[in-house]
Parts: C-alpha cells; structure tokens; sequence
C-alpha cells in the first residue's frame, strides 16, 4: 500500500506489517534485528479457562491471519483485511475469528488499523487477557520519545537492559542500568510502567528521528473501544523503541478485568480504528517540535471521528450513532444548601450494571464526557445499544448511576434534563484527610532513593514514578508507623502515600498500623448514635485494611474489608487502581473526651507490593448533633 506519503508492506496473508518506508527511510521499522512477524502486529494473550498455571501469563498469539483481501481499492482510499477463522475442531487456538484492517487513504500522511474480534452461539469458554497493536521501531534511529507535553526524553535503548549493561531489580521489567551505551543513562532505572497512561489523556503518544527529523506517532481519537472507562491506565510507548495500542489490559485492575466468556456466549467488538502517523520537518528546524505538529493532526482526526471511510458494517459512520445530554449536579446539604454543578465530573454511557461497575466491565464499549462548569454534559457518537448512566464528581465520594436503561438508536438524541447525585453523607464533617479525586497523588510523595532514579521525574509533578518507592517508607519510619495528628498534620506532608508492608530482619514482612489521633472537648460527652467513618481507597493491592477505635488489641476489630484487589498499582509506579468506598459505624460510645485513636491495620504481609492507598477520609458527626457544626 502507497500514496504519495509513505509506502507500507504487509505480509500476505499473515497481516504482519513489515516495513514502513518514509521520507527516505527505507524502514522506520526495526528490519534489521526482528524477524517479519515481530515489527508491526496484532496480538492477543488467552487462556482456556483453567489451563492457566497461578503464576503465568498466558497464551500469547500474534494473530497469524490466512486469507487476504482487498475490501475497497479506488484513487481515494484502499481497505485491506486479513482474517483468521476458528476451526471448530480445534483444541489449541483461541475460539474467535479475527479481521484484522489496514486502511491508507490518498492525502494521508499514514494508515489506520483496526480489527474486528467475533465468537459465535456455541463456541467454547475462554478468557481474553490483553489485545494490542504493537510497532518496534528502528533502535539506530529512533531515541527521543514523548507521551505528553512534560513527559518526553532520549531514552535508553534495549541493549542497555541486558546483562551485564542492565541488572534486573525486585521484577524483570524494571532494570537498573549500570552501562548503558550512551553515558548520560548510567544508573538510572528503566521500567516500562513508569510511562503508563490513563485512557483518558492517551490521544497522541510516539518517538522521534532526530537526526532524520522524522516523527512515528499513534492517535487514538476516541478511547470507546478501551475497557474499564476513562482512568483505566494503559502501556503506551516504551524502551525499545515500543509503541503500543492495548484496547484491553487487566494491569491496574487485576483478574477482575479478565475478559471472561461462557461456554456458548456470542461476542463481537471493534477494537479502533487508530491512526499510525508519520511526520517531518526540513533540516534546520527544531524535530522536537514534531511533537506539536503531532497534537495538531490528533485534533484533526478527533474531528474526524467517527470515521467514514471504514468497510465494514461494524463500525457505524455518525449518522448511524446517538447521542445523551443533561446536567450533573451535586447535593450536599452539609455543604451548601443549594445543589452544586458538577463542575469537571466525568459522565458516560457503559453496559448496564451496578454502581460503578465501569470500572471492570470490559466486553462492551463505554463512552465518557466531561462536564463543563455548569455540570452540562454531551454524550455524542454513542453507537447503538443499551447502557446506564454513570458519572463520579471530583471533590465527592463515590458513584453516582442511573439504573434507567438507555436503549440508543440510530439518530437517538435523548436530553435528560438535570441529574442530581447525593453522594454518601450522615452528618457533618468532623474532620477529613485528603481529596476526594480517586487518587493519593495529594498526600506525601518521597524523594526516591539515589540510586534508584528515572530522571524525567525529577522535579516532575508525577514524582510518584520512582521505582522502589514502597522501600522509602520504612526508611521513613523505620521503627514506629506513621501517626497522624488531624489537628496539626497537613496530608500532603505528613500522610505516605501508600500504606505498605515492612521488611523484617529476617527478610519477611509484617502488617502496618497507622494511627490517625483527634480530639473531642467536653460538649460532645452526651453524644450518643453512630459517627461515620468514610473511606475511600485509591488502590488495593492483596490487602486487608482492619480498622480499631481507641484500642488496638480489639479482635474482632470494629471493620475489616478482608482480602481485597490485585491492582499491583505499587510496584507499577501508580497512584491509583480500582476505587473502593467503605462506610464504617462508629458507635459514640467508643469514643470519649479529650484523645482519641482510630488505627487502620493493612495487614497481609508476605511482599514488599501488598498494600493501600488512600484517597480520601472522613470522620462525620451522628446526624443527631449536625447543629453542633452549622452556623
């Protein structure tokens, strides 16, 4: 496939893509050191259910497609696909056909690829893991890359990871560098998650040729296709040099994000179309800036979405889709006595479920706006199908949805007039610790150690990328856990990001205990009922949070969540995974004059990565004495 840009070769009919001429380059992809099947593909890692052993991955399939065929060929555009059928005899292959899509239009400065993923009424069980659509790029000529205007640098390249330039630390995708080809990396840590990105601000990332003057990025113009809504975080580029599209991962989320089918379930999906796209500047201007011109193009193709020239009937062109209006507010009456706008809450469409199900659902398509500071909301090219309304408001805890069943057509313009969310509440707040956001970025971030550094993160608002963070703590308190003082404390000072575990002598681990201390004078001595402690938790990672009043030897302790998540957002350098939200009763009765101690116990301890973060805590008063707080 050519045009007037680039000339692309894809192997036929396996639909691997094997050399990207442009500009003068005769392959922008790593031709030299990979083989054919291992530059540009598709791949998808499955399992049939039970065959996976506890501690490995699965199957890993590259999508070797059979059969070729060219779907449109005129002066205007050329659509090719190539498909792989399951052989219902088969035992060994995953059970779903693929059509994997290429797509170069005349005056385009790239190509589009997309697939189509399909099972059939009757076909076997199995679990889908991770789809992607990757390219290796040529390593001699691509070192600069950039994911977002502050997140970009040279980077190392692969040889610097192998023994003995690279030492592999606590797991094999973090590696210390210790001597790298290219000076400047000696010591630093190369860890692919440290570039991990959220659904939502992964629009445009890639790698730039300097000497060449030559940029290689991918734009997504809308994250429908990605599972698990828009905080869902994803790989993008990497050491390598690497870029990816993953349409669906579990990282982040765990085995509940494991996309699981039933012997018999009938499934379809389109996963993109993405844009590959290739850009240049003439010798003397500033490459770097191929970055902007790369953001330019990506609101050009947002414009565009969604796209028109696609074949297939599976992805619908706009005036085959809906669309869902309104206006989000926020009642609070312990805050404001007039509903609040939902000023930057994030509003979407998923497959109906329960409160916040979003967060794990993934065979289906989601579709998420922000609203403005009225709280207004659009939801446009929404495509056919039945959906709840969900939304969650920055500065309140929890979820808001709407069990209405949505059933969008065609043309559909449904307008639902203003919406009110009564995030949880019982009385007024007694004391609070962090941002209710989703996330522990507000608390206390350290340094990471010396010789531990990925340098981009110095002096970088996202400082909690640092490898080996979770070690700092017990460096930081390295006899005592961490007390909180409400009263005196700030959290973005004084409350660790990360309730983790600590490391013995002995080389095990032991459960921590933190104390968060509060006082009550003496007009509260007659209180009775429950206060309510609110808390929402950013991440879980094989955790247990147990929480004690005033006395720590208490078994059964007041609450306990037993073992919850599998996030591994500590060791992947996150601030977040899965929300969770907890009310816990509080009878006035354990509480008295003068001090008090609430201690929250994490405490399953075999490994240095099982632990909490926070998002947000809230002490409220029994409904019965709200007067006490109002003016």
């Amino acid at each position: 496939m050519e045009n007037r840009f680039l000339q692309l070769t894809l192997s036929n009919p396996e639909g691997f893509v094997t050399g990207i001429q442009y500009n003068g380059i005769d392959n922008v992809l790593a031709y030299y050191t990979n083989k054919e099947y291992d530059r540009g593909y598709w791949d998808v890692v499955w399992n049939f259910p039970g065959k996976k052993a506890k501690k490995t991955k699965g199957t890993l399939d590259r999508i070797e497609a059979t059969k070729m065929e060219v779907i449109t060929q005129n002066d205007e555009k050329i659509e090719l696909s190539f498909t792989r059928t399951w052989n219902t005899s088969s035992t060994t292959a995953v059970p779903v056909n693929i059509d994997k899509r290429f797509v170069m239009l005349q005056n385009s400065s790239g190509f589009y690829s997309y697939a189509i993923f399909e099972r059939l009424q009757g076909w076997p069980a199995v679990e889908l893991d991770n789809m992607r659509l990757v390219f290796k790029l040529n390593k001699k000529k691509f070192h600069y890359m950039a994911i977002s205007d502050d997140r970009q640098r040279y980077m190392p390249v692969p040889d610097d990871r192998v023994p003995p330039r690279g030492q592999p630390l606590a797991y094999p995708e973090a590696v210390q560098l210790l001597d790298p080809i290219e000076p400047e990396f000696k010591g630093e840590v190369d860890d692919k998650y440290e570039y991990s990105m959220e659904s939502k601000d992964i629009k445009v990332h890639g790698w730039i040729s300097t000497n060449d003057s030559v940029g290689f990025w991918q734009i997504t113009p809308s994250n429908e296709f990605r599972s698990a809504g828009p905080l869902k975080q994803f790989l993008g580029s990497h050491v390598g040099p690497t870029n990816l599209a993953v349409f669906h991962s579990t990282h982040y989320v765990g085995a509940d994000l494991i996309m699981s089918f039933k012997n018999g379930e009938a499934w379809k999906k389109v996963f993109g179309p993405v844009f590959i796209y290739l850009n240049s500047f003439p010798k003397g201007v500033d490459p770097l800036l191929l970055w902007h011109e790369a953001k330019n193009q990506t609101k050009i193709e947002e414009e565009k979405w969604p796209y028109n020239f696609t074949a297939s009937d599976d992805f619908p062109a706009s005036d085959q889709r809906g669309s869902v209006s309104g206006r989000l507010l926020v009642r609070d009456r312990f805050i404001s006595s007039e509903d609040i706008p939902a000023n930057g809450s994030y509003v979407g469409l998923a497959a109906p479920g329960d409160v916040g199900s979003w967060q794990r659902e993934c065979k289906g398509y989601q579709f998420w706006s922000k609203a403005d500071e009225n709280g207004s909301f659009s939801i446009n090219n929404v495509r056919s199908g039945r959906y709840n309304l969900y939304a969650f408001a920055p500065g309140f805890i929890g979820d808001y949805h709407n069990d209405t069943v949505f059933d969008i057509s065609p043309g559909s313009k449904i307008s639902l007039g203003d919406l009110v969310y009564e995030p949880p509440r019982d009385g007024s707040t007694l004391w609070e610790i962090g941002v209710p956001d989703r996330s522990a970025a507000e608390f206390y971030i350290p340094d990471p150690n010396p010789s531990f550094v990925n340098k981009l993160y110095l002096n970088h608002s996202d400082k909690y990328r640092q490898y080996g963070l979770w070690e700092r703590y017990s460096e930081l308190y390295p006899d005592e856990d961490m007390v909180y003082n409400v009263d005196i404390d700030d959290y973005s000072k004084n409350w660790f990001f990360m309730q983790v575990t600590r490391k013995q002598a002995n080389g095990g681990y032991k459960g921590t205990t933190w104390q968060i201390r509060f006082q009550f004078d003496d007009k509260m001595k007659n209180v009775t009922g429950n206060f309510k402690l609110r808390i929402a938790l950013a991440t879980s990672n094989v955790a247990e949070l147990q929480v004690r009043v005033n006395d720590l030897s208490a078994d059964p302790p007041l609450f306990r969540t037993e073992q919850i998540g599998r996030d591994n957002t500590i060791a992947r350098h996150g601030i977040h995974g899965l929300y969770w939200l907890y009310s816990v009763n509080v009878p006035a009765a354990s509480l008295h004059v003068g001090n008090n101690t609430i201690y929250l116990t994490q405490a399953l301890a075999t490994s240095p990565f099982q632990g909490l973060m926070y998002d947000y805590i809230r002490l409220e008063y029994p409904d019965s004495i709200n007067y006490i707080t109002r003016s």
